[in-house]
């Protein structure tokens, strides 16, 4: 796999979820560390996304926020 994102995360699927037209997929990157992403439900299926499955989690963006309370 070649990408232009530089923000390439290796994770396992924990959990997908679809829904009428997008998908809310579960992604573990480490014990206890997690992502969530929605993505349409043709693409879920695309990807053959499952439980346990190995998939990566792509970040692409050209700035990212930090907050604190």
């Amino acid at each position: 796999m070649k990408i232009s994102a530089r923000n390439t995360l290796k994770a396992t699927v924990k959990k997908v979820v679809p829904g009428a037209v997008n998908t809310e997929v579960t992604l573990e990157l480490a014990p206890g560390v997690e992502i969530v992403a929605i993505i349409t439900k043709s693409s879920a299926e695309s990807l053959g996304l499952a439980e346990g499955k190995e998939a990566y989690a792509v970040v692409k963006s050209s700035d990212v926020m930090v907050a604190v309370d």
